[in-house]
Formats: C-alpha cells, sequence, structure tokens
C-alpha cells in the first residue's frame, strides 16, 4: 500500500470528524488537498465561484447540521476571500474549520507572489489559528483545531504550505479520539437560589430569549407559565421561541414589532436567556436584570446585570422551574398580550389586505404569501437589510423550518450562499433564499454553482433597485439619500440564460403562481419580484432624535425637488407609524 501525504491523512483527519464536503476554489498551494479529497469517497469537492460563498455555505452548514463544516482556499488572494464568510460563521457560533492554503514553505517572510500571513489575517475570526510547518505538527494541530472549533463554537483555521502538505505523512501519528458534540452546562446551586428568590420577589417578570434557547422550547414555555410572564426574543430566538408559544409578545430592536419593547420596560424583572442582543438602546436601565449564558464572556456586555448566571438554558432553567413559586397574577401578562395583539393588528398586517392593485408591489405582502406558500419543514436564508424585517415580521417558525442569516455579522449577499450550504445537508428539503437586488447581485456569480450541480434552491429577489436599508438610515440620520440607487437587469432573464427556471413578477396577482410554478420546479428557480422601494420599516420605538433626523432628510428631499417621492413614502409608510 502506498504511503499517505500529508494532505491525504488531513483529509481522512476530517472525515473521522464528520466533514462531507470542503467548499473552496481550486489553486496550485491547495492542490495536494483536492487531489486527495478526488480519491477519497468519504468527503466531496464543492467548487464555488467565490471563496466568501464557501465560507458563507459552510457556515450556513453548520447551523442546519449543528456538526462541524469545512472550507478552503488557495493562498494569498484564495484564502484571503474566506475572510467575510468567516466572520459571519465565527460570530453565529458555527462549528468551522478553514484551511488557508500558504506559499510554499521556503518562501514565507520573503516577499513571495501572492504571499500573506494567514496566522495574522484570521485572528480575530477564530477560536484557533495556526500553521503547519511540519508534517509531525499536522495530526494533533488538526485534531486541537477541530476540538476548538465545536467546543466553543466558532471558527479554527489552519494554514498550510502546499509542498508541506505534499510531504509524506508521519508513519506513527496517533489516531486521537475526536469532540464531535458539545456538553451541556449546570449552573452552581448558589446562583439557582440567587436567581429563585429574585423571580419570587418580583410582582411582573419578562422572558427575552435568543438563539441560545435552541432545544429549550419546552422548558421556556413551562417557566413562563410558572410565573405568569411575557415571552419577547431577538431575531436570532425567533425560530426558537415564537412558534406554540401563547406568551409571546413579538420582538424587540430596530427590526422589532409587536409588544416585546414595553414588556422589558414595564417588568420589574428581566431575565436574558440565551441572547447577546446587540441593541442596549432597546434594553431597560431601569429594572433588574439576569442573564443566563452558556458563554460566560456574553454575560453583562449590552447592560448592567444584577445577576449573572453562567449555564445552559436548558439546563438552568430545568433546576430553577421547580423550585420558584407558582405566580397567580396574570394581569402584566394579558396586559402584553392585549398590546401585542394591538399591534400587530395596526402594524404587522398593514401591508398583506386590499394589496391586489398595488404596483410596485408590497415587499411585506411578498413575504407574506411566501410563508403561506413554503413548506413546513423549509430552510430560509435571509439577506442582510430589508429582508431581514420582512422575514423577521412574516415567516412564521414552527419547530421544523429554518431561519438562517447574517443576523450578528450583518454581511451583504449571504442568502445565496449560506442556501448553497443548506440545500447540500438535504437535496429533498426546501431552501429558500430571500435574496436582496443588493446583495444577490454582489455574488451573483455564485447562481451559477445552483446550476452547476443542480441544487434546488428557490431565490425569491426582492428587487426594489435601492439599498432600501441604507437608504433608511440616511433618513434617520437627517440625510437624503444618495448613492443607493441600483440600475438592475431583468434577474430572471439572466436566470433563464444561465440554465435555471426564471420568472420575474410585476403584479401582486402573478406572485402565487410564480411561487407555485417555481417550487414544483425541481432545479435551481429565481422569482424576480419588484417591490416598491418606499417601503421602510418602522422601528416598534422611535426616539424623538430619530422623528428629528426623519422630517430633516424630508425636508431636504422635498427642498431638492423630491416632494413627490415624500408624498408617496408618506403613503406607503402611513399605516406602518406606531401610535403614541
Amino acid at each position: 500500500m502506498a504511503k499517505q501525504n500529508l494532505a491525504e491523512q488531513f483529509v481522512d483527519i476530517l472525515a473521522r470528524a464528520g466533514v462531507k464536503r470542503l467548499y473552496g476554489v481550486v489553486g496550485d498551494s491547495l492542490n495536494p488537498v483536492v487531489d486527495a479529497i478526488r480519491r477519497n469517497s468519504a468527503i466531496d469537492w464543492i467548487h464555488v465561484r467565490h471563496e466568501e460563498t464557501a465560507a458563507f455555505a459552510a457556515g450556513a452548514e453548520a447551523q442546519v447540521t449543528g456538526s462541524l463544516a469545512a472550507c478552503a482556499g488557495s493562498c494569498g488572494p484564495g484564502n484571503l476571500h474566506l475572510i467575510n464568510g468567516l466572520y459571519d460563521a465565527h460570530r453565529s457560533m458555527a462549528p468551522v474549520l478553514a484551511l488557508a492554503s500558504h506559499i510554499p514553505s521556503g518562501e514565507i517572510g520573503l516577499g513571495y507572489f501572492q504571499e500573506t500571513h494567514p496566522e495574522l489575517l484570521f485572528q480575530e475570526c477564530s477560536h484557533y489559528n495556526e500553521m503547519i510547518s511540519n508534517p509531525e505538527q499536522m495530526p494533533r494541530l488538526l485534531q486541537t483545531a477541530i476540538q476548538h472549533a465545536i467546543g466553543r463554537g466558532g471558527v479554527s483555521v489552519v494554514s498550510m504550505p502546499g509542498d508541506v502538505a505534499s510531504k509524506p505523512a508521519p508513519e506513527k501519528s496517533v489516531e486521537h479520539a475526536l469532540v464531535t458534540a458539545r456538553p451541556t452546562v449546570r449552573p452552581g446551586d448558589d446562583e439557582i437560589d440567587k436567581l429563585c428568590r429574585m423571580v419570587d420577589k418580583a410582582k411582573r417578570v419578562t422572558l427575552f430569549c435568543g438563539s441560545g434557547t435552541a432545544g429549550a422550547h419546552a422548558e421556556v414555555m413551562e417557566f413562563a407559565e410558572r410565573i405568569k410572564s411575557p415571552v419577547g426574543h431577538a431575531l436570532r430566538g425567533k425560530e426558537w421561541i415564537q412558534y406554540d408559544n401563547p406568551y409571546d409578545v413579538g420582538m424587540s430592536g430596530l427590526l422589532g414589532y409587536g409588544a416585546a419593547y414595553e414588556a422589558t420596560h414595564e417588568c420589574d424583572l428581566l431575565i436574558l436567556l440565551g441572547t447577546d442582543f446587540p441593541y442596549n438602546a432597546f434594553l431597560p436601565d431601569d429594572v433588574k436584570i439576569v442573564q443566563v449564558d452558556v458563554r460566560p464572556e456574553h454575560l453583562g456586555r449590552r447592560s448592567k446585570l444584577d445577576l449573572a448566571v453562567w449555564g445552559d438554558v436548558r439546563e438552568t432553567l430545568r433546576c430553577l422551574t421547580p423550585r420558584v413559586k407558582p405566580k397567580s397574577d396574570r394581569r402584566f401578562l394579558d396586559r402584553m398580550l392585549k398590546k401585542h395583539a394591538n399591534a400587530l393588528e395596526g402594524v404587522v398586517k398593514a401591508y398583506t389586505r386590499k394589496v391586489e392593485k398595488h404596483v410596485p408591489i408590497h415587499p411585506e405582502y411578498v413575504a407574506s404569501v411566501l410563508d403561506e406558500m413554503a413548506d413546513d419543514d423549509a430552510v430560509f436564508t435571509v439577506d442582510t437589510g430589508m429582508n431581514n424585517v420582512w422575514a423577521a415580521r412574516y415567516l412564521t417558525p414552527n419547530g421544523k423550518r429554518r431561519v438562517i442569516g447574517s443576523f450578528s455579522h450583518g454581511s451583504m449577499a449571504n442568502a445565496l450562499p449560506q442556501a448553497i450550504g443548506a440545500q447540500f445537508t438535504d437535496l429533498n428539503r426546501q431552501v429558500v433564499a430571500m435574496s436582496g437586488d443588493g446583495g444577490f447581485s454582489m455574488l451573483m456569480g455564485d447562481f451559477l454553482t445552483l446550476v452547476q450541480y443542480d441544487l434546488p434552491v428557490k431565490v425569491v429577489l426582492f428587487n426594489n433597485s435601492s439599498l432600501g436599508m441604507v437608504e433608511l438610515e440616511m433618513l434617520v440620520a437627517g440625510l437624503p439619500s444618495y448613492g443607493t440607487t441600483n440600475k438592475n437587469p431583468d434577474f430572471a432573464a439572466i436566470a433563464r440564460a444561465a440554465g435555471a427556471y426564471g420568472v420575474r413578477v410585476e403584479k401582486p396577482k402573478q406572485l402565487q403562481g410564480a411561487l407555485k410554478d417555481a417550487f414544483k420546479h425541481k432545479g435551481p428557480a429565481l422569482v424576480d419580484v419588484v417591490t416598491d422601494p418606499n417601503a421602510l420599516s418602522i422601528p416598534p420605538k422611535i426616539s424623538a432624535d430619530m422623528v428629528t433626523g426623519f422630517a430633516l432628510s424630508a425636508s431636504k428631499i422635498v427642498l431638492d425637488g423630491g416632494v413627490g417621492r415624500m408624498l408617496q413614502m408618506a403613503r406607503s409608510n402611513l399605516r406602518n407609524v406606531p401610535r403614541p
């Protein structure tokens, strides 16, 4: 039997760790690894058109499966392209192993062609980032990288020069047992007792939930029932906590809706469960706050805490719930539920009724119809920007659906590449990319990856010919929008030219039929929906500064001759402004 080279051993270890695919773009320094994959039936090489897509796809695969995923880039510019997708995976706590191939080892530090320093470049977006310079290092170093990615939840980067990858593997390398799952963490009894006393003392308790409540839905519901607490959520907590939730009061933050903001401010004890909610301006500063998180570095970095609890949400609640005294007073809960119902009736549903003749189409209507027509176990990938708003407000979780986006990193162009990774995990599961025209066009080349692998991803393109969220940011800052307009082609025609199914929708009555046909199509499909560029998201709580900024920008637009546009914008958003 021929002796293994280092690249072959590298691929074998990845396969033992459960890696099924390596996403990337081939290149000279990476060729030994790609060739090893060619001869290894346990792992597939997924050829994408841009390495940023490779990293996004690996991150999405890891989020869907909960297992280690991998991507790779060749030396210099190749692996440098990975960095944005790796930032997203790292901030999403997705276990991803990235191989950053390197220039010939004898040339490092001498300004060689395409030379960069991966061990410096990826430091901030990884838990572990080291270079293999000697074959004897590789098995233990790769094992350490895998255990960092899985154990800590995030990215590990291994850089390896191409000439080192071609060297013979060490003969007596030990096959270590590999970590493939994370443990649960239970708080100490002292912390549980302190939290129990605080809950018993409080008259009005609100729970605010993030992605750390994954797998803890039943425990959160039981706890909320016992203490009669409203339950709000951050965007990343929506898919885990909103469904089958009689205590739901919606979402807080810039994309929020419902009564979550009021519930978190009108309680006398706020419990943050598994959330690293970044917008501290939406958190209260005059109520007691407890935070429960499995990652201690998250505790207290958004708000002043009265108690920090280091623990897994599910295990913490399993310990806590039996100890707290049941509450019988529902007045606070019922008041918040009523506020939430009124908000949904007056704001969230405003654009999904009587829209049959509205052209351009309201994006809220598109999201609402998409929600109704998509499969019960669909995976939605959502572009950053206004699509985040429509997904947050109109997609209905049910415990089987998944909603993935760049919710922590906030990158453009994430939906299409994340859909690639999500679809590879199950070719029979419906995957829908909710793309904006700005994000889609940024990494549009990887639509060809869907065609190349005949991936049945359905791209629903919200085409408003603008960078809508940026436009809103400018308005709130008191600036007229500038540089936000896109001159777009017929994206459906481009899809058809690429060999996929493509249809353009310009009238509301065409939408349901177009989505139905796209969903029935067995291969990749794109539905290009022309949407209203004047439909803007309005936060659930508007500050005086925001109002002043919007009024100032409005006056500037009027002075520039844009009164018609402002009138149209007012008509588009009048029903969406929260009443005092």
